[in-house]
Order: structure tokens, then C-alpha cells, then sequence
């Protein structure tokens, strides 16, 4: 007989409180046992951990060419091991700029989704475009999501943005806490251009001609990926979204898909478990290495 009962919004819950392949800490867990569970400190601490490779310059560091490859690094663990082969302190402290793993916005995210987790909050990383790095622009970016339960709603959370970069893009807003128009979901940013609403050209990646519908196409893909627990690199396109001309030639499929990823609730994350565009969780093992 055919299962249809549905996922419940506290099953919902339990799901982003669990590690998935990509956040568990296996290893470091009393190192992050020791770190204080509210979101700032949190936040903090993958800022100790972790710095943007296009953002090392200013904070007068040159990454070496032999680094580069950290940006590669899929999970938690392997981020961690690469910290303390870096600087041999404990996850705990901050490591000065020159000694943090260099990554993307995808790798702040996910770092900040294991931590949370690992407290027994819900989290989870969301793929879409942010507007608040470059006026008229929404550029591709990662960035945490949590369940506030004495709220009752999910809080976006930008946990790359130290003082530092806050002093320099001048957010007006609280950074723990962006408003849905400032960060717009992979699937919201679709539907947004779809109708009109937005200029498919002002989203992008920064410092690149990587402009235009496709990369929106593209992210809706990464962000129902990482509603499911699998958080692939920003470059990790897989199954249809490896095809270009599928932004329009499957739009309306695509559509659908965005919808899932704009509400990611019970039913949508229900319905995108039951089909999804499944990337493959197999991994090369040296990727995960930190040199």
C-alpha cells in the first residue's frame, strides 16, 4: 500500500537538527561542545576559522598558490582538520587571518549550518543572491538559516560577515538576522525574474561575466540540494542544470522546482525528497584534504 502520510513542520525540524554528509563535526565534538550555543558567538567562531579567498587581500593576506586548493574542501571535518593543521589551537580560539582555511560563502555557511546543528538547533545552508554587496546587483552568495522557535521562523544569518566586511559593504541591517529582501532564496530570485519583477542581468558572480538567468537557474539546483542535507560547492552543478539551454527549454519544470525551494517547508521539502534532482554524494577523498 502506498505511503502518503506527509512530513510534520516538527519532523521538519528534527531533519535540520541532524548532521548530514557534509556537517557533522566527527572528531571536534568537544572542541564545538565548548563553544557558547547563541548565534553571534557562533557566528564568531567560523570567522575565526575561515577566510574568503577573494576577500584575503584585505586583510593584508596573500594566499600562497599551494592554498588554493582548501576552497575545494567539501565538509565540516575536513574544514576543522585543515584549521588545526593551519594553526594548532583549539576550534575555540580565532585564528589570525593569514592561518584560516580559505574557502567561499558556501564553506561560512555550512560551518555555521554543523555548528548549529551540533547545538541541537535546526539549521541549514541556502543558495541564492545577495544585494547588499554592490548597489543594483544581486550577487550569488551562501548563507545560514536557522530555526528561531521562540519566534516561530526561520532567520537568515550572513555568518561571512565579520566586522571587518561589515564596515567596508555597510549592511543596514542586523547580519544575524537578513531580511528576505536582502537575501533572496534561489527559487525566489527565479520566480522574481520569471515574472518580471527583476532584470535576470543584475544576477550574478561577482567579479565575473557569469551574469544572466542561467545562474539563477543554476542556483536553484545547489539550494535544493542543500534542503536536503547535501551542501555541494558553488561549482558543483550536477543533472540538469549542467544543461544551459534548460533554463528555458524546461522552465516550467523549473518553476516547480523554485516554488520548493521559495517555500521549503513540510510539503515542499516532502515533495523534493520523494523527487529530486539528485546530485551524487560520492566525492573524490583527496578533495578532502587541507594540502
Amino acid at each position: 500500500m502506498l505511503n502518503t502520510r506527509r512530513m510534520t513542520h516538527d519532523e521538519l525540524l528534527a531533519y535540520y537538527s541532524a548532521p548530514g554528509i557534509f556537517t557533522g563535526v566527527e572528531g571536534f565534538e568537544a572542541q564545538v561542545d565548548a563553544l557558547p550555543g547563541d548565534v553571534a558567538s557562533i557566528s564568531r567562531a567560523v570567522q575565526g576559522l575561515l577566510i574568503h579567498e577573494a576577500m584575503a587581500q584585505a586583510y593584508q593576506v596573500t594566499l600562497p598558490p599551494e592554498r588554493a586548493g582548501e576552497k575545494q574542501l567539501h565538509s565540516t571535518v575536513a574544514m576543522l582538520t585543515c584549521a588545526t593543521q593551519l594553526d594548532g589551537r583549539a576550534v575555540n580560539e580565532a585564528r589570525p587571518p593569514s592561518k584560516r582555511v580559505a574557502g567561499v560563502c558556501r564553506h561560512f555557511a555550512t560551518m555555521f549550518v554543523a555548528f548549529m546543528r551540533h547545538k541541537g538547533v535546526p539549521a541549514r545552508a541556502r543558495c541564492g543572491f545577495a544585494g547588499y554587496f554592490e548597489p543594483g546587483k544581486h550577487t550569488d552568495h551562501w548563507v545560514g538559516e536557522y530555526w528561531n522557535a521562540n519566534e516561530d521562523r526561520w532567520v537568515l544569518v550572513d555568518a561571512q560577515m565579520d566586522r571587518h566586511q561589515i564596515a567596508f559593504f555597510r549592511p543596514p541591517f542586523d547580519t544575524l538576522d537578513v531580511p528576505r529582501d536582502q537575501f533572496l532564496v534561489a527559487g525566489d530570485a527565479w520566480r522574481m525574474c520569471r515574472s518580471g519583477a527583476a532584470d535576470p542581468m543584475t544576477f550574478g558572480v561577482a567579479g565575473t561575466e557569469m551574469w544572466g538567468l542561467v545562474e539563477v537557474f543554476g542556483d536553484v539546483f545547489q539550494d535544493l540540494a542543500a534542503l536536503q542535507s547535501i551542501e555541494l560547492l558553488p561549482w558543483g552543478w550536477y543533472g540538469l542544470a549542467k544543461d544551459e539551454r534548460a533554463a528555458e527549454t524546461e522552465a516550467a519544470l523549473v518553476d516547480e522546482l523554485a516554488a520548493l525551494s521559495a517555500a521549503a517547508d513540510a510539503p515542499a521539502i516532502d515533495t523534493g525528497r520523494a523527487r529530486p534532482p539528485r546530485p551524487c554524494a560520492r566525492r573524490d577523498p583527496d578533495r578532502d584534504r587541507c594540502r
